[in-house]
């Protein structure tokens, strides 16, 4: 359970969102902030119905958006990704076992954002899918976990629990979607304005310094 005395950036995300990826740089800054904590919680983009299979519509649909996060924030989107992932028939975007997998590693001790960068990349930059497990259990692997571990503790993460908090932080942060950043100092929660930093991640860490020190 985090302490709420102490200093939290409280980060709604979902691995497959864009501007998510886009927004990476900021986390990564944040990061290296020596006190502060950095709790993720992941709000399930494409889940259940809202699950979509690869192919050219979907390519269509997301390319320009991909586009414009890329020239805002300077985060690359491969070749791979965009004319061989995308295109790729019969897988399907599917949050859930990107999800699984940052939950499993944290429960296990591991870095769930740096896991959550490493799937950032693996998607948008290395055009790998990130819905197959053994992909997911080398990406854990680099943080010294097994494969036994990891698959094991995939299966028995609570995810409902977990998304559902997720939508009470987003409405608690009054977030409108993902990704949505707050800071929680000493019982006060700062909403913060992911849009106004983006491509400007050593801005954002100055940011974060200054409300701590406030």
């Amino acid at each position: 359970m985090m302490n709420e005395a102490q200093t939290t950036l409280h980060y709604v995300y979902d691995p497959l969102c864009g501007w998510c990826y886009g927004a990476a740089p900021l986390l990564e800054a944040a990061a290296g902030l020596p006190t502060l904590q950095i709790a993720l919680h992941a709000g399930g983009l494409w889940l259940g119905s809202r699950r979509q299979p690869m192919g050219q519509a979907l390519r269509d649909h997301v390319r320009p958006h991909d586009e414009r996060i890329q020239a805002l924030t300077g985060q690359p989107f491969g070749e791979r990704y965009f004319n061989e992932l995308l295109l790729s028939d019969g897988l399907l975007l599917d949050s859930e076992p990107p999800i699984r997998a940052i939950l499993a590693v944290t429960e296990l001790g591991g870095d769930g954002l740096s896991l959550l960068h490493r799937i950032q990349q693996s998607h948008y930059l290395d055009g790998q899918w990130v819905g197959d497990q053994a992909r997911l259990a080398l990406l854990a692997q680099e943080q010294g976990i097994t494969a036994e571990a990891f698959a094991q503790t995939c299966q028995k993460v609570d995810l409902a629990g977990h998304l559902a908090q997720s939508q009470g932080w987003l409405r608690r942060l009054g977030g409108q979607g993902f990704p949505t950043l707050g800071l929680m100092r000493g019982g006060s929660l700062i909403l913060l304005p992911v849009s106004s930093f983006l491509g400007e991640p050593q801005a954002f860490a100055s940011h974060l310094a200054a409300l701590m020190a406030a």
